[in-house]
Formats: C-alpha cells, sequence, structure tokens
C-alpha cells in the first residue's frame, strides 16, 4: 500500500485554481473554494484563482497563459466536464496537451462510482500534461472536488508520497523538448 515517507522532504508546488461556469462568481464559487482550502491545508501556494465561461477559447486561452507561467506547476479546474453542449473543458484540454494520464480520470469515475454509483460515467474528468505542467479537469460540484483532491491529488502532489508521485517527476515532464 501507498504511504506517506518521513524521509523525504516535503514540497510545496503552486497550483492555480479554474472554474468553469457561466454563472459562478468567487462569492458562490463552492467547488472553487473547496479546492482552494485544501490545497492550502496541504501545505502548497494558490499561485491563481479565476473563474472563466463555459467556451473553448476561453479556458484554452487561461490555460496557455499558466502553462507559460513559471510560477505555476499544476493547474486544477472545476466544471464543464460533463456530457452537454456547453460542457467543453476537455476539449480544451486536449486542445493544449502534451500528454494525457488516462488513470487519473479512469480512477476519479472509479471513486465516484462508490458514492453516486452509475451517474459517474457522465464525467469526463481528466488530468494531462502540457508544457511541462500538470492540468487536471473535475467536475463542478464541491463533492467532486473533494473527491477528486482527497483520493487522488493530495498524495500524488505530496512529494513525499510513495512508491511515486506526481512532484518527483516535474523536472522530468519536458524531457521531450530538451531532447
Amino acid at each position: 500500500m501507498a504511504k506517506i515517507e518521513g524521509d523525504r522532504p516535503f514540497l510545496p508546488v503552486n497550483i492555480a485554481v479554474l472554474t468553469v461556469s457561466d454563472s459562478r462568481t468567487v462569492d458562490n464559487d463552492t467547488s472553487g473554494r473547496t479546492l482552494v482550502e485544501r490545497i492550502e491545508a496541504a501545505g502548497h501556494r494558490v499561485a491563481d484563482r479565476r473563474i472563466v465561461a463555459d467556451e473553448t477559447d476561453l479556458i484554452r486561452a487561461r490555460l496557455q497563459a499558466w502553462i507559460a507561467d513559471p510560477d505555476v506547476d499544476v493547474v486544477i479546474a472545476t466544471g464543464g466536464t460533463g456530457v452537454t453542449g456547453r460542457d467543453v473543458t476537455p476539449e480544451a484540454f486536449h486542445a493544449v496537451m502534451d500528454k494525457e494520464i488516462p488513470g487519473f480520470g479512469e480512477l476519479f469515475r472509479w471513486l465516484s462510482y462508490q458514492k453516486i454509483g452509475t451517474s459517474t460515467v457522465q464525467s469526463r474528468a481528466l488530468g494531462v500534461v502540457a508544457g511541462g505542467t500538470y492540468l487536471f479537469a473535475l467536475p463542478g460540484s464541491p463533492g467532486a472536488c473533494k473527491d477528486a483532491w482527497d483520493g487522488i491529488l493530495v498524495q500524488q502532489l505530496d512529494s513525499r508520497h510513495k512508491p511515486c508521485n506526481f512532484v518527483e517527476l516535474m523536472p522530468r515532464l519536458m524531457e521531450h523538448v530538451r531532447g
């Protein structure tokens, strides 16, 4: 079983939070707030927090800005991962990604299934790498954000997590570019 090892130092990462919504504001963005609270409680830094409308071009532009920012290691987006016409977050992620992390979405849906049953098939949650930055797209509910953070990200973004974690791979994410 995986575990946190004290013989490795904790390395805080800089995480940007993106809420994709036509109706949310900072005051009523409970999913974004849930992520910010968990990020800070885990000892990481919130590098930025934004809300953008459900428009592929707007989402892609915000992602590209954070991918280009050396002070952002990880982006966590909430919202727009469903199957309706306005749900375009995965399309924006695919437009900027270098590599997909299929296991993230698979594990998220497995965890989600334990709480909401087959309704989890409506989620297109995903993880990708783009320009050396990790990007994760989560459904727009606080419960989904809690499930993804508590069940996956809190461990994978902890440099002490064994046998492996996303943080230890960060220096190697751009190897194909340096090659």
